[in-house]
């Protein structure tokens, strides 16, 4: 089948070398597979954003048209070289344009389901400490429009899934695990609390919608007890971790790898519009257990050694013993990767993104490398084991 087999009409080569791209880090499928509706469900959708013909079927799609053409002229923004960046679990989407400076973005943040003003205040403070973000070139927070700089193409996920060897791999975790460090230096005061109630919040995604909805399975009263005595203990320990600025998605799909002068130092950062004054190991634990890319636990321990040395010798509050640290962000990886099996299943059930299911294996194997490891979360790992229907095995845990 052709593109215009499809009934759709041709589009420059570059919009279609960007789906190609789009695909590649989206949905892992190589370009010839782009026709794939099965397997890429939004191909339809995107070839609408593209056709300029057929732009008045998404307003919003025409509003930043609008918007883009109103912008300053020595910008020189080319707006028949839009085409899309890349796309993420909410409202928001992105679209990359020619422009005279080389490459922009473009943030389409819809109103009222996105707010441009977080973005906005975040990439100060990460600037502020010099961080790679976007640099923000024009901005409409009204209509939830930004024009932002370009970090490049390729985030780490995709660099990752395309294949590399492990001393380019172990070079860019080690640019991110510096970059990592320096952010926990930025401001953190008048960001929203990451506190006990907000963290036990997220956990009850777990019972709800993983346990529930996507095994089937609901937690009768004395299971959901147990399940609480486990919360309660994670959440409390949690809570007392010394506080930084959290990204809360610090991870391979969120990180740019930045190799041309233009786009600065790697890793260029992205997606920190969410981020949170709370536990210093949660990005650690973000990045080191990645809920999209599988690390043997020998890999996680010489990436979580690196950034505790790096983070000593910043002066950032982590232990000064390495199996205190070691602790704090097993607990920590622990409690986000249970919210994550629950937002996952609810991606799929609630929002009909069936391609995050393919995670939730890894990301079952995530807790369970870390529920085996302790007493206290024993009554949790017989919980994991009726849901996925594993017979109980005699173990040894400390």
């Amino acid at each position: 089948m052709t593109l215009e087999a499809t009934g759709t009409p041709r589009l420059q080569w570059t919009q279609i070398n960007a789906l190609n791209q789009y695909y590649r880090e989206a949905c892992g499928n190589p370009s010839e597979q782009l026709h794939n509706t099965a397997t890429c469900p939004d191909i339809p959708i995107l070839f609408t954003f593209l056709n300029m013909k057929t732009a008045s079927q998404d307003p919003r799609f025409t509003l930043m048209l609008q918007w883009l053409q109103s912008l300053p002229a020595d910008l020189g923004l080319d707006t028949d070289s839009l085409a899309p960046a890349s796309s993420d679990a909410s409202f928001r989407r992105y679209f990359r344009l020619s422009a005279t400076q080389g490459t922009l973005v473009v943030m389409d943040a819809p109103p009222p389901h996105e707010d441009c003003r977080p973005f906005i205040d975040v990439d100060d403070r990460l600037l502020a400490v010099g961080l790679n973000v976007p640099r923000i070139l024009a901005q409409n927070v009204e209509q939830g429009f930004l024009l932002l700089s370009d970090l490049g193409p390729t985030t780490y996920y995709a660099r990752i899934q395309q294949g590399i060897d492990d001393s380019t791999l172990q070079a860019l975790y080690r640019d991110a695990l510096a970059a990592l460090v320096q952010m926990q230096t930025a401001n953190y005061q008048g960001l929203p609390a990451y506190d006990a109630q907000r963290l036990k919040t997220e956990l009850s995604l777990f019972p709800e919608w993983y346990a529930d909805k996507h095994c089937q399975s609901p937690l009768d009263a004395t299971t959901m007890q147990a399940l609480n005595t486990v919360f309660d203990k994670l959440v409390e320990h949690n809570v007392k971790q010394p506080v930084v600025l959290v990204h809360r998605d610090f991870h391979s799909p969120n990180l740019m790898v930045c190799e041309r002068p233009e786009h600065g130092p790697n890793p260029g950062v992205l997606d920190f519009q969410d981020a949170v004054a709370g536990p210093i190991t949660y990005d650690l634990a973000s990045l080191v257990v990645d809920a999209r890319t599988t690390w043997e636990e020998q890999q996680q321990l010489d990436w979580a050694i690196r950034y505790w040395e790096l983070a000593r010798k910043k002066g950032l509050p982590v232990p000064t013993d390495f199996a205190d640290f070691h602790r704090d962000y097993e607990w920590m990886g622990l409690q986000r990767n249970l919210r994550i099996l629950g937002v996952f299943a609810r991606l799929n059930h609630r929002d009909g993104k069936a391609a995050y299911l393919a995670h939730i294996p890894r990301v079952n194997q995530y807790v369970r490398q870390v529920a085996n490891r302790y007493i206290a979360f024993k009554p949790l790992l017989r919980i994991l084991d009726k849901l996925d229907g594993v017979q109980a095995k005699a173990g040894y845990t400390f």
